[in-house]
């Protein structure tokens, strides 16, 4: 395993470079649209190439995926690969709002091994929230253990969500980040009981918070249930569901025609 110490300084750090860019602090950014609906800004490459740096220093050996890097297909041939989005949830980070995190896990034979969210812009009179699993060992968020959900009631689940549909208000809508990691922490947190998605997304969006939340006792999978695997040649899965183990079986049956009709477009 890697230097575990080293490892939270440098994702701690990054989440500084991105705190020093955030225009939520009072501090200009350039931002763009990579592609339509796309944002990306200059916080995104600084964080990704200090990471890249600092990370690759840490464990030459391991491959590289990141939102911000173009991919090699070395990566696959690799035992290790760090999983990196610089910046999740770009948008509120431009927007200057506080719901966004540096994401970093460490992935071995399809599975993630250590996980980090830093969110420097959010509980800040504790100085920043740090998220932080371990495979087979646990999750925390500022040094303290993490319990997920125990809800066994799937109506009136807390989900953070802005709308919900009309078949789904039986559920509760709580305070929704932009960044989906910071969304599954919050099942891992016991500060949600749900988290869905009906879309393809990428592996780097959710490698760290997925550990923590299975590592807080959350059930994790795709938005058929089926379990998620990372380091594939196709960095993307269709979906996702994090929730309260007690209501994961309600959950993909809610979703279960909503899910084959998307998957299938």
């Amino acid at each position: 395993m890697i230097d575990r110490e080293r490892f939270e300084q440098i994702v701690r750090q990054a989440g500084q470079i991105a705190l020093g860019q955030w225009p939520g602090a009072g501090h200009a950014l350039k931002s763009w649209e990579k592609t339509p609906g796309s944002p990306v800004c200059e916080a995104d490459l600084a964080v990704d190439a200090f990471l890249r740096r600092e990370l690759g220093a840490l464990l030459p050996a391991a491959g590289w995926l990141s939102e911000e890097t173009l991919d090699h297909p070395e990566r696959l041939a690799k035992g290790l690969c760090w999983l990196v989005d610089p910046i999740d949830g770009t948008r509120d980070f431009i927007r200057g709002r506080n719901g966004w995190a540096v994401s970093v896990a460490l992935v071995s034979n399809a599975r993630p091994l250590i996980g980090m969210l830093a969110a420097p812009a959010r509980g800040e009179e504790q100085g920043g929230e740090e998220w932080f699993g371990i495979a087979g060992q646990g999750a925390w968020r500022n040094g303290a253990p993490l319990q997920a959900s125990t809800r066994a009631q799937f109506s009136g689940a807390r989900v953070p969500a802005d709308s919900l549909p009309r078949e789904d208000r039986d559920l509760v809508m709580v305070d929704k980040p932009n960044s989906i990691a910071l969304r599954i922490a919050m099942v891992a947190a016991g500060e949600a009981d749900l988290v869905a998605t009906l879309r393809w997304g990428y592996e780097w969006d959710i490698a760290a918070a997925t550990l923590i939340a299975r590592e807080a006792g959350a059930a994790v999978g795709d938005a058929f249930g089926a379990p998620l695997a990372y380091n594939k040649a196709d960095p993307r899965a269709f979906g996702l569901l994090v929730s309260a183990p007690a209501i994961h079986r309600a959950a993909i049956a809610r979703l279960a025609e909503r899910a084959k009709e998307l998957a299938g477009k």
